[in-house]
């Protein structure tokens, strides 16, 4: 979860006017730690159409560009920070919320626009280099549901949908009750999960125990009748239908087929009778 998390914040746009690297890459090159060789990460690079590719176990000479990195950070940035393990005269004072700002700023104003001993292109303009057009997602939405976990084939209930020891409730799974479904969650807000019947969008679904959202039974039961006084006219309508064409293949006019279907039934009107009378 955290790796996807990580390649959301790479994928998308920052919002950030110095900021403008963003995309799905086409290559994921990493190590072999189980995070990377996991069933998610393999299910989020399907999805997204990114080539994995792993590194040499046994081989530190294959990742040298991230602990070139990682050393640079170590030089120009944390060593001047209070706390560094080799100032033990200064006492931790950052917060992790003053270190992220400061860790961002490093990376905009400094990393990113620091000139190479070679005589390269610094990193923001080589970005720039050749305009071409990164390629996006069509929404945060949607590469959210890519990079979530899915769960599969949970069962409708009547009081809602079980997940993890909690309950998600919908006024919209009160006509689907006994059906399985697929769910999708953020790992970060359980609150919330999005719920899919048949391979499409039905509705989302709240825990009342995390949202503080109350869906009353009145309300369920309500959208239960609702939903069951709509497939029974749907079936009187397509009975209608069946008898007009059975009519109509005995003889019967259509003068005589709407004279018939317009008389209410006799056995509507029948009284109900008991044992003893």
């Amino acid at each position: 979860m955290r790796t996807s998390l990580a390649l959301r914040q790479g994928i998308w746009r920052k919002g950030h006017p110095h900021w403008h690297i963003c995309g799905i890459p086409e290559v994921l090159y990493t190590d072999n730690g189980s995070d990377f060789t996991s069933k998610h990460l393999e299910q989020v690079a399907v999805d997204l159409k990114i080539r994995l590719v792993f590194s040499t176990p046994g081989k530190p000479q294959g990742r040298g560009r991230i602990e070139r990195f990682f050393r640079t950070v170590n030089t120009m940035f944390l060593c001047e920070l209070d706390g560094f393990i080799r100032r033990k005269r200064h006492k931790p004072t950052l917060s992790l919320e003053r270190f992220e700002e400061l860790f961002q700023a490093f990376l905009l104003e400094t990393y990113h626009r620091r000139i190479s001993v070679k005589g390269r292109l610094v990193p923001s303009e080589r970005w720039e280099e050749g305009g071409f057009l990164p390629r996006m997602p069509e929404s945060l939405e949607q590469l959210d549901l890519l990079l979530m976990q899915e769960v599969r084939a949970r069962k409708v209930r009547r009081d809602g949908i079980h997940c993890h020891g909690l309950r998600y409730l919908s006024l919209t799974l009160a006509a689907y009750v006994g059906e399985d479904v697929t769910i999708r969650f953020d790992p970060r807000d359980m609150g919330e999960i999005r719920v899919f019947y048949k391979d499409r969008f039905l509705c989302p679904a709240v825990s009342a125990e995390l949202a503080g959202e109350t869906i009353p039974l009145r309300d369920i039961v309500r959208v239960r009748n609702q939903r069951r006084r709509e497939l029974s006219s749907i079936l009187q309508d397509r009975q209608q239908i069946v008898d007009s064409l059975l009519q109509l293949k005995k003889g019967a006019t259509p003068k005589e087929i709407h004279e018939n279907a317009s008389t209410p039934s006799v056995s509507a009107a029948r009284i109900k009778r008991y044992r003893n009378e």
